[in-house]
């Protein structure tokens, strides 16, 4: 680009996208006269999916902009809890859903633990399908590929800014503030958990897990059940930090 000039400052949240030299205030920045302020950002680095307001000398603007030679512009970053799109005809009370890439199986499964939607492939499936399933199904895309982000066609998008699943899963929580119902999805499916008699899933059961639990939960899509089984303290303390944190839901397994 070498078109007018403006000034661009990214707010201190966005740095982590941007080269060091644009990581100062009022950083002189040459455009085409043609392209949007969205192009402008992402040419910075930045994906618009991190983009909150943005001001042109004070004034907001949406990303449709173009900027005009010599205007100070400021990209700050989304508000939380962020606001998403809604799909058409949805009132507002449909929970969120959630579509996770290759990556993240860890924080897709604490999520379901947590009772949050969360759809994910064992399988990298590749940058064009993910994008069409967030669209198709009106998925928010949780990643940490910023090239995956900048699809046009997906649903909704947010970057995930750790690689610790703890503080991606604190992350994700405020950022946008989901529903918790704990307990209630299949950790390996996504599917919703039932309640479920010894009986009824004996056949899945070792005859040492029979004889030792007599509370049961099945999941209504995959058939797999659940138990206080040894790793139940661990998962309790993801549950219960994170109802602490974010309410909502009952701790109670």
């Amino acid at each position: 680009m070498n078109g007018p000039g403006i000034q661009l400052t990214l707010a201190p949240k966005l740095h982590v996208f941007a080269a060091p030299s644009r990581r100062a205030a009022r950083v002189p920045t040459a455009t085409d006269g043609a392209s949007s302020l969205g192009h402008v950002v992402e040419s910075a680095g930045v994906p618009l999916t991190e983009v909150g307001r943005l001001l042109v000398d004070g004034h907001e603007v949406p990303v449709s902009y173009v900027p005009q030679a010599g205007e100070l512009v400021e990209v700050f970053g989304v508000d939380r809890p962020q606001r998403v799109p809604q799909r058409n005809g949805d009132d507002g009370a449909t929970p969120l859903r959630f579509l996770l890439d290759v990556h993240l199986g860890t924080l897709a499964r604490r999520l379901r633990l947590l009772g949050v939607d969360a759809a994910y492939e064992n399988e990298d499936i590749g940058d064009p399908a993910l994008a069409t399933r967030s669209a198709a199904e009106h998925r928010i895309l949780l990643s940490r590929d910023r090239g995956l982000l900048r699809r046009r066609e997906i649903f909704a998008g947010a970057y995930v800014y750790s690689d610790n699943p703890d503080e991606q899963l604190r992350d994700v929580l405020s950022r946008f503030a989901p529903p918790l119902a704990p307990w209630t999805r299949c950790t390996a499916c996504n599917g919703p958990l039932r309640e479920a008699d010894k009986d009824s899933v004996g056949d899945r059961l070792q005859h040492g897990t029979q004889r030792s639990y007599d509370v049961f939960a099945q999941c209504a899509d995959c058939g797999r059940v659940y138990w206080r089984g040894a790793h139940h303290a661990r998962l309790e303390r993801i549950v219960s930090e994170a109802l602490a944190e974010f309410g909502g839901g009952d701790a109670a397994a």
